[in-house]
């Protein structure tokens, strides 16, 4: 009889040691749990995603209404909103804003996603190479940042787009080779702690090449601070290639960009306020939203945080 109880008893034991069983998560599983519950990050993310899937369907929305983005109709010219056959209005030549805005979009954003993930990749490739070597080559990769930091950013992008003559690929091209230098800073201070880990020496050990090391057991681990980096550098390229147009050095007219419709309708400000409204609240709400991502990646994905 003691028996048969002894093993009933452990029988409800084990039933109930396996229900309670709960296998560990990888910190990318919990980032992902972590972001599927932060609705703040996801309403931001949602937004953004609508912004770009309308920006690169700016064609097939204006060719359903009938509307063409450079199109001057100057006896249609300050139309208010809602008007008959633009939904947004016109501008100052008559132009439909609605079809310029989401052209416009597809240069602004278009600029900062491109921007952003060269600048991503050259910080990275040049940070884990300065952080593993170290030594002299670490020593001439953080003067050149230095000097490079030690000029104004701004001051340097206008004295370098007053000379050139800036098309959108130009342009992105100046901000990657001017923006690499804070991704490096933080991958090589990551990279000086990563390379002395026990798997990092047992992967040496085993006669894993410099390269292998770098970008198979160093850069996996930075990844989640890359995510937080990339959100908010876009945020941060859409506000610079905004300003720039916004003073008159960077995208100019005909092409549409956020930023140069921002300029052009702050001359228009009292007879058409729309021109200059819209624009600027999809700056606002996009930088705004990029930054929310950037907090909401950050919490998701950091190890430190506990469940």
């Amino acid at each position: 009889m003691k028996t048969k109880r002894f093993s009933a008893l452990a029988h409800v034991a084990e039933r109930e040691a396996k229900s309670d069983y709960r296998p560990s998560l990888t910190l990318w599983q919990r980032g992902m749990w972590r972001l599927r519950h932060d609705r703040t990050t996801l309403a931001a993310m949602f937004t953004v995603a609508l912004l770009a899937s309308l920006s690169l369907l700016a064609p097939t929305i204006s060719d359903a209404l009938n509307v063409d983005p450079n199109t001057q109709d100057l006896r249609n010219n300050y139309a208010p909103l809602l008007s008959e056959g633009h939904l947004l209005g016109t501008d100052e030549l008559g132009r439909d804003h609605l079809s310029r805005l989401l052209y416009g979009g597809r240069i602004s954003l278009g600029i900062a996603i491109s921007a952003a993930i060269l600048t991503l990749g050259i910080g990275v490739a040049v940070g884990v190479y300065a952080g593993y070597y170290g030594g002299i080559i670490d020593d001439a990769i953080i003067w050149f940042i230095t000097t490079l930091n030690s000029i104004p950013y701004l001051f340097l992008l206008i004295l370098i787009t007053s000379v050139l003559s800036l098309a959108p690929l130009t342009l992105v091209l100046i901000f990657a080779v001017l923006g690499w230098t804070g991704v490096t800073r933080l991958v090589r201070a990551e990279t000086f702690s990563i390379k002395e880990r026990d798997y990092v020496i047992a992967a040496r050990a085993t006669g894993a090449s410099d390269w292998r090391i770098m970008f198979v057991h160093i850069v996996p681990n930075v990844f989640s601070l890359l995510i937080v980096g990339l959100s908010q550098g876009m945020g941060g390229l859409i506000l610079t290639e905004s300003a720039l147009s916004f003073i008159g050095f960077g995208i100019r007219a005909p092409i549409p960009t956020w930023g140069n419709m921002l300029n052009g309708g702050l001359d228009y400000m009292r007879r058409a306020p729309h021109l200059l409204i819209l624009p600027g609240l999809l700056i606002s709400v996009t930088v705004f939203c990029f930054y929310l991502i950037g907090d909401g990646l950050r919490d998701a994905f950091d190890p430190k945080i506990a469940d």
